[in-house]
């Protein structure tokens, strides 16, 4: 995982409450709007939030845009196998 991007689709004030190291937040809102963003990071992509069930859906999404990417589930796991 360590050369993956890690995008973190909780809220931004979430975020601030404690993230891993050098992921990104997009919210899972901003998501689809941000699809030519995100397609330009290192791929793969890990997506992570509270407890897997935003990830999953932001990984559904950009699976179907192509991107290569896996539902990390909460940040506090995917912070752990860092």
């Amino acid at each position: 995982m360590n050369n993956s991007t890690i995008i973190d689709v909780r809220t931004p004030a979430e975020f601030m409450g404690g993230h891993v190291q050098g992921s990104i937040n997009i919210p899972l809102q901003e998501v689809p709007s941000r699809i030519a963003e995100i397609s330009a990071m290192k791929q793969p992509i890990v997506l992570c939030c509270a407890s897997g069930n935003r990830s999953g859906q932001a990984t559904m999404f950009l699976r179907q845009h192509g991107i290569d990417c896996s539902n990390g589930g909460s940040w506090m796991d995917v912070n752990g196998t860092l």
